[in-house]
């Protein structure tokens, strides 16, 4: 067996795809990988164990191949894994999702001195921001407002998963639709023509087919979010309904933003604002009417540009592990 030592695994996973990359340390990626969904309350257990495994996989023969090793014959030692998910949001979040991390490296052949696992909002805010103070709005699949102050405060919003909560997201805007095109079936409102855009985007004929789909085994966060782009064309050709719900959904966010400015004494002071996800980046009017809202409630907020992509949040967890490790060596 040709055992190989690498300074880091890092791994950002989200709700609808993950990235692996190991890198030395100076943070030069030397294998990368990519899988599907890693968030286990919508993709569920199994789905992340075998997305994570996809993604490292990937990433080992990425290595491999750039270094003439054989991938048949190869093990890994990982002087830090960090893994930053989407659903981690509470203690028992952690523990689920730290079984699940351990359960994928048993299935490879990489052994991990030190596994540190977090919430993929923040490493997605330490790669927007740089580590610098700001607020990070994504509003992708899911939903969820992360902070940090000049002092190293960090504040969060939402974030609670597509059955209670993810306001705003791209789940959130399809899950409005379907069950307006119900209520429009029923006469429950006044009608809108969202079905126009929905139906054939699912493939269905009617709303039946709809409802069945919902109840049914191909139902899925993933596929509900996509719907919001359904929404958005609905919309952009005057259906009032659509408009409602883009509407509702940049409030929510708004609400979200404005519950972490106050957290964070941001009200009255200048601080960077980046927004990011499917759902601001390609419907302009709730990015639109977010910003509008924003700016109203806190005059000094400053709009920039993710400086860079969520993975380097996480590497930089990482080799701020390796760097402290080395510090304490030394003294």
């Amino acid at each position: 067996m040709d055992k190989h030592t690498i300074p880091l695994l890092a791994i950002d996973g989200g709700g609808t795809k993950c990235l692996a990359v190991f890198t030395d340390r100076q943070g030069n990626i030397l294998g990368q990988g990519k899988g599907g969904s890693s968030n286990y309350q919508g993709s569920g257990k199994d789905g992340v164990i075998r997305e994570l495994k996809v993604g490292i996989e990937e990433a080992v023969a990425d290595l491999c191949e750039r270094n003439g090793i054989d991938v048949s014959h190869v093990e890994i030692e990982v002087e830090c894994a960090v893994f930053a998910l989407a659903g981690l949001d509470t203690e028992y979040d952690r523990r689920i999702i730290t079984g699940l991390v351990e359960e994928v490296l048993k299935l490879l052949p990489i052994q991990v001195k030190h596994l540190i696992v977090e919430n993929d909002g923040y490493a997605a805010l330490l790669g927007a921001t740089d580590g610098d103070p700001g607020i990070l709005a994504i509003a992708g699949t899911g939903s969820i407002i992360f902070g940090i102050n000049d002092q190293g405060q960090t504040a969060r919003a939402g974030g609670w998963g597509h059955r209670v909560g993810d306001e705003g997201s791209g789940y959130w805007i399809g899950k409005q639709a379907v069950m307006a095109i119900l209520k429009a079936y029923d006469g429950r409102n006044e009608g809108t023509r969202l079905g126009k855009w929905v139906l054939p985007h699912l493939g269905m004929e009617n709303e039946e087919d709809l409802f069945n789909w919902v109840y049914g085994p191909e139902y899925s966060v993933e596929k509900v979010s996509e719907l919001s782009r359904a929404v958005g064309q609905a919309a952009s050709d005057g259906d009032k309904e659509a408009h409602q719900i883009l509407e509702v959904a940049a409030h929510e966010l708004f609400i979200a933003v404005a519950a972490v400015i106050r957290h964070l004494s941001f009200q009255n002071k200048p601080f960077t604002m980046i927004l990011l996800g499917g759902v601001l980046q390609h419907e302009g009017y709730v990015r639109d009417m977010l910003m509008h809202k924003i700016k109203a409630h806190a005059p000094q907020v400053q709009w920039d540009k993710a400086r860079k992509e969520p993975i380097y949040g996480v590497t930089a967890m990482g080799l701020s592990y390796l760097e402290t490790k080395v510090s304490t060596k030394v003294q």
